[in-house]
């Protein structure tokens, strides 16, 4: 017998972005496991990115249902279009370079819309869901945050049915690093802290996507805590040649904090230094990139390295990261990002090109680096070691024998890491 669960979500094409593609992958595959999935989502959403590709990978047979959402980033965009756009898109301004128009909507943000800025959207999906799931019941409800405030319906939905309840959450609530950017008051972190204890506590198991976070969740909650991590899918992508120049890409948004000097220095070093580096080095940015990180490039003298591609589809992504010499993974050098696991790590590895990444001592990404032998890991204070790193993959390009040899991927497959929630909900 097949089990249907409902999929709560507020991502789902056209949207971009990581946020999309986990529950995207899983939709995809859970009926090969004997799960049918019904996914419900906002009309009209106010999506920061959108990727029209990505409706390709919606099954045919997927029941999508619906339910307007009134959002106040429209509203808040009549004060300041680009302020409103770079905050829905979660690139927030260095504090010391705010202006009092930021400054206001991230005050606003943080305490008048607890959990975010979605909160508008959970009242009416409670009342529309409550009918729907009386003439259409589900075995399961699945809820993935952020927007945390998904969260709150599925809590709802548990006291009314007493239906079996799994929160998702693809990234941390109260420990997330632009938490502490929101300008909150005593009482807004309290009723965070609290929503949060209450959904950890209410939902019959949690699934998240790093040793860590679930780490910190067992201290807040006694209910089973999975860690099931974001992947990579098969892409069907014709064989692309590499570039000719040694490419270094980031691909995803580059926020304010994620700007590790330490590589720009290290750059600016070996153009200086390394005979042939100038002439053969590009930077390749692909995504939204916040003005603190062109600021600095510009101090650092390496604009005229840089190509700054702006949002690609995820088609034109992926074929980016297999024509690149080296890939780029970036983390805010934070104890609240340890354990955060950037989503294009897993299509990274599939990318077959080596991975240079510099994050927080102790990230959990470090370890899948390192266990799966495709790229190395540095923290903000290796320069010395990044640059051998570089020279290191310089001298392997200029041979035309820069490669790596992954071991291991295949447990990060979506269709894998959907078996294991397949599992998950065919035992409740």
């Amino acid at each position: 017998m097949k089990k249907r669960v409902l999929i709560i979500t507020y991502y789902w094409p056209p949207a971009g972005g990581p946020g999309v593609q986990r529950w995207l992958k899983f939709v995809k595959y859970l009926p090969e496991f004997g799960i049918e999935p019904v996914v419900y989502i906002p009309e009209n959403a106010h999506y920061p990115i959108i990727d029209n590709d990505l409706e390709k990978e919606i099954g045919k047979d997927v029941e999508i249902i619906k339910y307007p959402i009134r959002e106040p980033y429209k509203m808040a965009a009549l004060f300041s279009k680009k302020s409103t756009k770079n905050i829905s898109s979660g690139i927030i301004p260095v504090q010391k370079k705010q202006k009092l128009t930021e400054k206001a909507l991230l005050w606003i943000r943080g305490n008048f819309f607890i959990p975010d800025a979605r909160i508008g959207w959970v009242n009416p999906s409670v009342s529309f869901l409550e009918d729907y799931l009386k003439k259409h019941p589900v075995d399961s409800i699945i809820t993935t945050g952020p927007p945390h405030s998904v969260h709150l319906i599925g809590l709802k939905l548990k006291k009314m049915f007493s239906i079996n309840w799994l929160a998702d959450f693809r990234d941390p609530w109260t420990t997330i690093g632009y938490h502490k950017e929101l300008k909150l008051t005593d009482k807004a972190a309290q009723k965070h802290k609290e929503l949060e204890k209450k959904v950890l506590n209410t939902a019959d198991h949690i699934i998240v996507t790093s040793p860590t976070t679930k780490r910190e969740f067992e201290q807040i909650t006694k209910q089973p805590v999975s860690v099931i991590t974001n992947g990579y899918d098969i892409e069907r992508i014709q064989k692309q040649p590499l570039d000719k120049e040694f490419t270094i890409a980031h691909i995803g948004s580059l926020l304010s904090n994620r700007n590790p000097r330490v590589l720009w220095k290290a750059l600016t070093e070996l153009i200086k230094e390394e005979k042939g580096f100038k002439d053969h080095f590009r930077l390749k940015l692909i995504g939204k990139i916040s003005e603190e990180i062109l600021s600095v490039l510009k101090e650092f003298h390496l604009q005229a390295y840089v190509h700054n591609m702006g949002y690609l589809s995820h088609t034109d992504a992926l074929i980016q990261q297999r024509t690149s010499q080296v890939l780029l993974l970036l983390e805010i050098d934070s104890e609240d990002t340890v354990g955060i696991i950037p989503g294009k790590l897993f299509e990274y590895m599939a990318a077959e090109r080596p991975i240079l990444s510099i994050g927080p001592e102790g990230a959990d990404f470090s370890e899948i680096i390192r266990k799966t032998n495709t790229g190395v890991f540095h923290t903000y204070e290796d320069k010395e070691a990044i640059k051998q790193t570089l020279i290191h993959y310089y001298h392997q390009y200029l041979d035309q024998n820069l490669k790596i040899y992954g071991m291991g991927l295949q447990y990060y497959s979506r269709r894998k890491l959907t078996e294991k929630l397949a599992a998950l909900l065919m035992a409740q």
